[in-house]
């Protein structure tokens, strides 16, 4: 028979307390049961934010990282020296892939005498530097640079101005320079 019917018949103060008592079992469930729910939402939204903040962290890193990349590689391209033009160059094929690479390889044996002929030197640096977009294989970055160039048609010096536009590429643990464009 339930207990709530026996309360109702009459059952006497002994049956009350018995169903007072049932009561209080339950609502002192729900208590610990609330709290246990409360607890597993709360470690559950820890972990997300968790997980969020370190994917945030390694974008930003893998950002950071392709940035200081078009950064060295703009700085490799703008500062040769006819004096140590082979350390140079190799400078920048080895932050060079894909078809910028072969190009570049191509055609060093050309800028080689050229540079050695002119007696040209050149001092880039770095202005501003900004990413278009990345993702974990691939990055697209514009440069801002100039750089002093000398040789003997300019022994004083000649202001250059770039503007460049470069696809990297994430291979081997490092972003290498895959294409260099001339913008704006």
């Amino acid at each position: 028979m339930n207990i709530r019917l026996l309360a109702a018949r009459g059952g006497g103060p002994p049956l009350r307390l018995l169903v007072k008592g049932v009561r209080s079992a339950r609502r002192s469930r729900v208590l610990p049961m609330g709290l246990a729910v409360a607890a597993v939402l709360l470690v559950a939204l820890s972990g997300y934010l968790g997980v969020q903040k370190y994917q945030h962290h390694q974008l930003d890193q893998r950002e950071q990282q392709a940035l200081a990349a078009a950064r060295q590689s703009v700085l490799n391209f703008t500062s040769l020296d006819y004096r140590h033009y082979g350390r140079d160059s190799k400078n920048v094929l080895d932050g060079a892939t894909g078809d910028f690479k072969k190009q570049f390889a191509e055609q060093n044996k050309q800028l080689t005498k050229l540079v050695a002929a002119n007696k040209s030197v050149s001092q880039g640096q770095v202005l501003e530097a900004g990413i278009i977009r990345a993702d974990e294989k691939s990055a697209r970055v514009l440069v801002v640079g100039d750089s002093k160039v000398t040789n003997v048609a300019a022994p004083k010096g000649q202001a250059r101005n770039y503007r460049l536009q470069l696809d990297l590429v994430h291979e081997g643990g490092r972003w290498l320079t895959s294409n260099v464009e001339f913008v704006g």
